[in-house]
């Protein structure tokens, strides 16, 4: 009975008396992971993180998929690519002549690679400052000792050494989903991280998969020239966003060029030095070809579950490769925990780091909590989209009587002065109470209002509580006030 006691006291499920090197291990440096290990080591546990990441060159570096190949990229060559186009087809109408436009590409690769740099250097000086251990290489579990000790074994070089730890915590994250039988090379053939890094501009690029990463890689190299063709085997356009949103989405993106396909089937895809064939059937079952210089294959994330001794410590995966946890992050074995892409629900970088620091706090003895309803999600693409809650889809399906209001962005001032007047916000709340339950967003800057939003789920606020809110003017929130006061059809502005 004392050592039962004695093993319930401790966080973790490690006895008091037993000896580890570290409180916690975090398996992996991403942003679930990097946010679990500082979140630990600010409630003042021992804590270590292992990570095998290697640039290009070699070198260590911390931050995983999102910080080195992912969102921080990714977003930095967005943001390029907006400039570029701005600098070609959107001054004229401020006024501004720019003559002789010309493409840097190698400048624009540059600069991202730099914001790769001072973003994941900034993670290893916040390892130094809440003194979490870095440990280089490969994690992998060996056993959980009868006192509850988890012992890694962490392989780098050739060479392995094992760490005891009271509690771990799996932040692996994921990599990109590939095709059967279609080798990435990331010259010809490529996920995100060779898209990311193109030497030249394809004259002809094809994408299969018309989803969030699909779209953002899509966006940047057909504002640089591309002829883009995005391939989808979904019969529908953004079937997770609401209805409204995924329309204006498709006529917006249509109207800018991407030349997007539905309801494809994928057959053969012959590949050379020179470029790829894809022989596909479309929506009527026709037989079509495209022919393209350089192909991104986007079709989703698998999680990174493979070669870490699971089963040494008695876990095991399901059917799609998840880690089974429950609501707070625990799994089956006392003291082990897994965040973000391993485990069920979005593969959001967000997400994850709610996560890392649930984890880190249910081992120390708190009992915190995760509204996933209240998690929101982004589109980085020209506009933007954003939204959190439900769709009104969703909410129409689960019996629930709503009213919604919806505001253009062509009538606010700040979107007209910016010359970014296209999309809306859409607010759905409930009808009898006014609880706001949905908001969605597509606009310029949609990834900052939506904070807003989030805000006001969280605290449970009425759209009469956005709508009696002092927004600043001229600017483009104003456009949330008037769709909160659109709800019970009291917008101003039109």
């Amino acid at each position: 009975m004392a050592v039962i006691e004695e093993a319930a006291a401790v966080s973790g499920g490690a006895l008091a008396s037993a000896s580890a090197d570290f409180d916690v291990i975090v398996i992996g440096s991403g942003p679930g992971g990097y946010i679990a290990a500082i979140r630990a080591a600010q409630l003042g546990k021992t804590v270590a993180c292992i990570e095998e990441w290697r640039d290009d060159a070699g070198k260590p570096k911390l931050g995983g998929t999102c910080l080195n190949v992912g969102c921080i990229p990714s977003k930095a060559l967005l943001a390029s690519s907006e400039h570029f186009e701005q600098a070609v087809h959107g001054f004229a109408e401020h006024g501004i002549q720019v003559k002789e436009v010309a493409l840097d590409l190698p400048q624009m690769i540059r600069r991202k690679a730099a914001i790769v740099d001072k973003i994941t250097g900034g993670v290893e000086f916040l390892f130094r400052k809440n003194k979490v251990t870095w440990i280089k290489g490969h994690g992998k579990f060996t056993d959980r000792g009868t006192d509850g000790v988890i012992r890694v074994e962490v392989l780098e070089d050739n060479s392995a050494k094992t760490y005891r730890a009271r509690s771990v915590i799996i932040a692996t994250g994921s990599r990109a989903r590939h095709l059967p039988g279609i080798p990435v090379d990331n010259k010809i053939v490529s996920d995100n991280v060779g898209a990311l890094s193109f030497d030249t501009v394809p004259k002809r690029l094809a994408i299969i998969g018309a989803g969030v990463i699909g779209l953002e890689l899509g966006s940047v190299w057909r504002r640089l020239g591309a002829e883009v063709t995005l391939l989808e085997a979904l019969p529908t356009f953004l079937g997770a966003l609401d209805e409204t949103v995924a329309k204006e989405a498709e006529r917006i993106f249509e109207k800018q060029g991407l030349n997007i396909h539905l309801a494809v089937t994928i057959g053969k895809i012959d590949m050379s030095a020179q470029g790829v064939s894809i022989a596909y059937k479309d929506k009527e079952g026709v037989d079509q070809k495209l022919e393209a210089d350089r192909l991104i294959v986007s079709i989703g994330r698998v999680p990174n579950t493979h070669n870490l001794g699971l089963d040494a410590v008695g876990l095991s995966t399901d059917t799609r490769g998840f880690i089974p946890v429950d609501d707070q992050c625990r799994t089956s074995v006392p003291g082990i925990y897994a965040i973000g892409d391993v485990v069920r629900g979005p593969m959001l970088a967000h997400k994850a780091e709610d996560e890392g620091v649930m984890a880190a706090e249910m081992i120390d003895g708190q009992k915190p909590a995760i509204d996933y309803n209240r998690i929101p999600w982004v589109i980085y693409t020209e506009p933007e989209i954003a939204w959190v809650g439900k769709s009104e889809a969703q909410l129409k399906a689960e019996g629930c009587e709503i009213q919604t209001g919806q505001f253009p962005m062509k009538v606010n001032g700040r979107a007209l002065g910016v010359g970014r007047p296209e999309g809306f916000i859409k607010m759905i709340a409930d009808a009898k109470t006014d609880e706001i339950l949905g908001v969605h967003i597509i606009s310029a800057n949609a990834s900052e209002l939506i904070a807003e939003a989030v805000v006001a789920l969280e605290f449970g606020a009425a759209s009469e509580d956005i709508g009696m809110i002092s927004h600043p003017h001229p600017s483009l929130s104003e456009v949330m006030r008037e769709s909160a006061l659109a709800v019970r059809k009291r917008a101003l502005n039109m």
